[in-house]
């Protein structure tokens, strides 16, 4: 338990009864597929001095500057509670540095953490509003998580790339090129979401109150009126129902967002606070930093395709189905097949094969989405 002694530069930082992790890696509560990313990013000899060698050619300092001067900036004199709650985020994950955090005018509930040479995280007036105590501790450790992990650095430069690949989209099979890397940025970028929900759930650890901050974020502040478990089952219904036609519809969906969706990112939290990987970590087993170095890329992209193929292999979406019977050669596929969309809805009766009832696993992973054209919000 940590005990509020000074630490690492972190004086005065009050009494609690949360278990801190001193030494943690980011390794130890990232998706695998974001892992995998930043892993093999790490592993490049100065890719992190290119990033930040355009700096210049960024935003970044506008950014800082537009925020020092039109926002509020977090201290012990302003929005002390958010000081507090940072403060404690960055000493339960043992981050040295506290981050500067700033409130900005905005009724929109959205966070994010930005920059290259050092990150900054933002959050909105909307957010601080509709959040109580607990929730907001999820959301800045969700944003504490950011930082500790690196996506601050990924996350802005590759944004600008991004945004430069689209104004030379123009060049012949331009654009092709360019929309497959925006697709693959934004599938990272939403893995990376649900690893930094994993780090808001570390730091405040209270499930119910992650729960409680995704539904107010698709609700808004109408607690009385809604049900964690009710929500939940949203995303169940969402993961299973339809067919082949909802199937499609829910990639296109998808495609443009840099969050995943809230209700299946709830249940996708739920899901790993259940996990073996999460008890391990609050028994003090965990990844530490010093041994980053050493991570393989090879064993890292190994977990980040098994984490996939589970992921097909559970799932209870018709087209996952679907891919699960082609790669294990189901003998009524045929004839689902010839039954055309019909043959693979979720309300389909069992085939003599399935009279077990048996369903898949695992639910899909979504949260809130943000324009393109501006810095990528973490959205608490």
């Amino acid at each position: 338990m940590s005990d509020g002694h000074q630490h690492n530069g972190h004086e005065n930082v009050p009494s609690r009864q949360r278990r801190r992790f001193p030494g943690i890696s980011s390794r130890a509560y990232e998706h695998p597929a974001d892992r995998s990313a930043l892993v093999a990013l790490r592993k490049l000899s100065g890719f992190d001095t290119v990033f930040k060698a355009l700096s210049g050619l960024l935003p970044e300092r506008s950014l800082r500057l537009l925020f020092l001067s039109d926002s509020v900036r977090v201290s012990d004199r302003q929005f002390a509670h958010l000081n507090v709650m940072l403060r404690d985020a960055c000493y339960i994950l043992d981050l040295e540095k506290v981050p500067p955090m700033y409130v900005n005018q905005d009724p929109t509930p959205n966070a994010m953490c930005i920059g290259l040479d050092e990150p900054i995280i933002v959050v909105t007036t909307g957010l601080v509003e509709l959040l109580d105590e607990e929730e907001m501790r999820a959301v800045v450790g969700h944003e504490v998580g950011h930082a500790l992990s690196g996506h601050s650095v990924y996350r802005t430069v590759l944004l600008f790339l991004t945004s430069l690949a689209v104004r030379v989209a123009w060049i012949p099979l331009g654009n092709l090129a360019i929309m497959a890397i925006v697709t693959a940025l934004r599938e990272w970028f939403r893995k990376s979401e649900l690893s930094a929900d994993r780090a808001g759930l570390l730091v405040g650890q209270d499930l119910q109150a992650s729960m409680r901050g995704l539904m107010k974020i698709a609700g808004g502040n109408h607690l009385h009126e809604m049900n964690v478990d009710a929500f939940l089952e949203q995303a169940d219904e969402y993961e299973a129902g339809g067919d082949l036609r909802d199937s499609v519809l829910k990639i296109l969906n998808v495609l443009p967002r840099s969050h995943p969706f809230t209700t299946v990112r709830a249940a996708e939290l739920k899901k790993w606070a259940a996990s073996r990987d999460y008890q391990r970590i609050m028994d003090g087993h965990y990844p530490r930093r010093d041994e980053d170095k050493d991570t393989s890329v090879r064993d890292s992209f190994r977990e980040s395709a098994s984490s996939y193929a589970t992921h097909v292999r559970g799932s209870k979406d018709p087209l996952m189905k679907l891919v699960n019977d082609i790669a294990g050669g189901a003998g009524d596929l045929g004839d689902r097949m010839r039954r055309g969309f019909g043959g693979f809805t979720g309300s389909q009766q069992a085939s003599p094969k399935d009279t077990d009832g048996s369903s898949g696993g695992p639910e899909g992973t979504g949260g809130p989405e943000t324009p393109d054209d501006r810095p990528p919000r973490d959205g608490a």
